[in-house]
């Protein structure tokens, strides 16, 4: 029990490494960094000594290859490298503070750590074309604080990958721009996976930046965009920004804290595109959107409706239930998974939502998750990480509704006697634990008591109201 495999096929046909970093059609702008334009000739010849340097360091077939690196060519690189050779590819969100990183490797075991240049080699041409082989770990917050792994074959990227530029529409006329971390699902799918297949351009941005990403939009003419409300709240309010300047747009996905009618309103009028809400998970990517020729009114109103083959239901609590050929093995601790499915294989999302003909709305969650600018904040992360200052009694975090955010960190405190704490302590502690800075409380509140529920348990919500 635990590990859900389903389905590796589309169109009838088994799928494999091959479709995951391989692009059959030629063209001279695959990928766009900071760094320059790299061709699919020139990225696969790269792909190949890289592999080779892997090989000729001991990475074979299952082992771990893990890297922190900005958006760029490198990671996408590596990636397909590992994936050459059948190795798991485990990448750092770039922001990761030490503590996350060691935990990671930690629980890794990696047989190599990737730190700055890429190892050279002899030439590695083709890959096993086995689709149950283990791609790649992708780490996300937990309810309980410590980083979980999420483990995804290539079979299962490979079939996301297809089936997402299929219901996107992509050819290879379209171009992306892509400012999430490529260590988040979002990122490796529509930054390095679904390019490859269709293949598109792709546009990648070391970090967000509004500015920068108007000149990117204008200048290579982008069509699609996914990401949080935040990128394009950012975008809408960007100096110079104006239609003329996102003309070329014609869809943006967007899922996340803070997808509501309004923004899905303002951002079609203002961008002058196509905005449609999504849902989904680094578990279960992408599992629910609206589709062409669906009701405009539904596509605002819900977060869309089972892409492919995928099941959705919801159980007797209201939590959203998942089964489907994209979603993950299990998790990396073996020990995760007996409460992350049920018997029957169900994964359970922690979300809670309602079905109606089909159409999912999620209306909140059960998981003690505070969602940031796309990021997964865990509170017990945060509440621990406060309650280690020998000021600091008891700690609760919460997520507030924020605009361009969908939601801030917010920390009440009870203080030992005396002491004192205030934000400025609190930033520089956190950057003392080595915790990354978008965990970090965005505002202290300094209470006499944390008001608790009957069961004993903090009443987050009492303490909203105290804002």
């Amino acid at each position: 029990m635990g590990r859900h495999r389903g389905a590796t096929r589309v169109g009838g046909r088994p799928l494999s490494s091959i479709d995951l970093e391989l692009t059959t059609a030629r063209r001279d702008d695959l990928i766009i960094d900071a760094d320059g334009r790299w061709s699919s000739t020139a990225l696969n010849e790269r792909v190949s000594v890289v592999a080779g340097g892997l090989r000729e360091r001991g990475v074979v077939a299952g082992d771990a290859v893990c890297w922190q690196l900005p958006n760029g060519i490198d990671s996408v690189v590596l990636y397909r490298a590992c994936w050459r050779l059948g190795a798991r590819a485990v990448p750092i969100h770039h922001l990761a503070g030490p503590t996350d990183v060691a935990r990671i490797v930690d629980a890794v075991g990696p047989r190599l750590v990737v730190s700055d240049a890429l190892p050279s080699g002899d030439a590695v041409s083709d890959g096993p074309a086995d689709p149950d082989l283990e791609a790649v770990v992708l780490f996300t917050s937990g309810s309980s604080g410590a980083p979980k792994g999420v483990i995804h074959t290539q079979g299962a990227l490979a079939y996301k990958a297809r089936l997402m530029a299929d219901v996107h529409g992509l050819t290879p006329d379209d171009a992306i721009l892509m400012p999430a971390p490529l260590a988040h699902i979002s990122g490796l799918l529509n930054g390095v996976t679904v390019p490859g297949i269709v293949p598109m351009k792709t546009v990648l941005m070391a970090k967000w930046d509004p500015v920068q990403a108007l000149q990117l939009i204008e200048r290579e003419r982008i069509t699609f965009m996914i990401g949080p409300p935040t990128f394009f709240i950012g975008l809408m309010g960007a100096p110079g920004f104006s239609s003329d300047a996102v003309a070329s747009l014609r869809l943006v996905s967007s899922g996340g804290a803070g997808v509501t009618p309004a923004f899905v309103d303002e951002a079609s009028e203002r961008l002058g595109c196509i905005v449609k809400r999504t849902y989904g998970s680094t578990e279960a990517p992408t599992i629910t959107t609206s589709q062409p020729g669906d009701d405009p009114a539904r596509a605002r109103t819900t977060d869309g409706r089972p892409t492919g083959t995928v099941e959705v239901r919801i159980d007797t609590t209201g939590e959203v239930l998942v089964k489907g050929p994209e979603l993950f093995t299990g998790y990396l601790d073996p020990g995760q998974n007996e409460i992350a499915f049920t018997e029957d294989g169900w994964f359970r999302t922690g979300d809670l939502g309602r079905l109606d003909d089909g159409w999912l709305t999620i209306t909140g969650r059960i998981k003690d998750i505070i969602i940031r600018g796309g990021e997964n904040i865990a509170v017990a992360e945060v509440e621990g990480a406060l309650e280690a200052h020998p000021s600091v009694r008891q700690a609760v975090a919460v997520g507030v509704a924020h605009e361009r955010l969908g939601e801030q960190v917010v920390a009440f405190l009870q203080l030992v006697p005396g002491a004192s704490f205030d934000l400025e302590e609190c930033r520089l502690w956190f950057e003392s634990q080595g915790v990354a800075r978008f965990k970090t409380p965005e505002r202290v509140v300094v209470v006499d008591e944390i008001p608790v529920m009957a069961a004993g348990k903090p009443d987050r919500d009492a303490l909203r109201t105290l804002l």
